[in-house]
């Protein structure tokens, strides 16, 4: 097993009972049952050597907590069928290779947080083998960039059906600095410059466009050591990316942050604006921000708006 240098995000995919798809359907306008977002913490698991030790194996085979955003805004509270496997190929996006695949829960849940713990690095497959050990077999590098397993959720609601795939990170310290991940947690948002409180929803007027930014992340971006192409030790800088999602109307851009080329990082602003000749309602918002490196979060916040 080597460091991990490019970690895993989420992929989703959704299959509904209807073929088509309004083409002026936007990601951030939340109309139909979908996962925003997925998040393991820990974001990663580190053993405290590269060498296959009994104690090394028990540090990947520890608990993490799985949570899923799911989001069914015209589901009118209607039950949520899902189940998680652990697969081997991150190309396989729903995970069936029954062979390759090991179910970590199934249940029923209700729109909301899905919150699971789950063993991921102690899953087996086949005649007792570890499934860490089919998915280094998967990837080309043989775990050269470190260990990432798929984690698969299928959630059902109704006749819309959603696969999310999220990538479990396995790492050992390769080089001298290299530590595990820590979860991207936002300090808060504002509009228009003004504190968006968790809890009571916040009041909003007129047909905007209204301001949304992020309180300043740069001091939780961490810093972050990889090894290089020969095994040096080479220091990176996070740059969040958040995604913004609402009830009501679209935010452009879609997404902030992140970085260029040139190592020039975006900033934390988008506008939201309602749709036009909408009634006043409240609307929910959601800010899902990741780290790049496997690691995300979300915000929840509320509004009453009105024409």
């Amino acid at each position: 097993m080597k460091a991990l240098i490019n970690t895993g995000g989420l992929v989703l995919l959704a299959m509904t009972a209807l073929a088509c798809v309004d083409p002026e359907d936007q990601p951030s306008r939340v109309h139909d049952f979908r996962v925003l977002g997925v998040s393991t913490e820990q974001p990663e698991l580190m053993a405290s050597t590269c060498e296959r030790t009994p104690e090394a194996l028990d540090a990947l085979a520890a608990e993490v907590t799985y949570r899923a955003l799911l989001v069914d805004p015209a589901g009118e509270g209607r039950s949520i069928q899902y189940t998680l496997w652990a697969c081997a190929d991150p190309e396989d996006r729903t995970c069936a290779n029954e062979a390759d695949r090991a179910l970590l829960a199934e249940g029923t849940t209700g729109e909301g947080e899905l919150t699971l713990p789950i063993r991921p690095g102690a899953a087996r497959v086949g005649e007792d083998r570890l499934l860490l050990e089919r998915v280094q077999e998967e990837d080309p590098y043989q775990g050269l960039g470190g260990i990432r397993m798929p984690l698969v959720l299928r959630a059902v609601a109704g006749d819309e059906e959603v696969y999310a795939q999220k990538l479990m990170v396995f790492w050992c310290p390769v080089v001298e600095g290299m530590k595990a991940n820590e979860q991207p947690v936002l300090p808060g948002l504002l509009v228009d410059d003004v504190a968006w409180p968790d809890g009571e929803p916040l009041a909003l007027s007129g047909p905007g466009p209204f301001v949304v930014t992020s309180e300043d992340v740069s001091a939780r971006e961490e810093t972050y050591v990889v090894p290089g192409l020969r095994l040096q030790a080479v220091t990176l800088k996070e740059a969040w990316e958040i995604s913004w999602h609402a009830t009501l109307g679209e935010f452009s851009p879609q997404e902030t942050g992140g970085a260029d080329f040139g190592g020039q990082q975006g900033r934390h602003r988008t506008e939201w604006e309602p749709a036009e000749g909408a009634a006043a309602q409240e609307v929910t918002f959601w800010a899902v921000v990741r780290d790049g490196r496997g690691g995300s979060s979300w915000l929840v916040r509320r509004a009453r708006w009105s024409p």
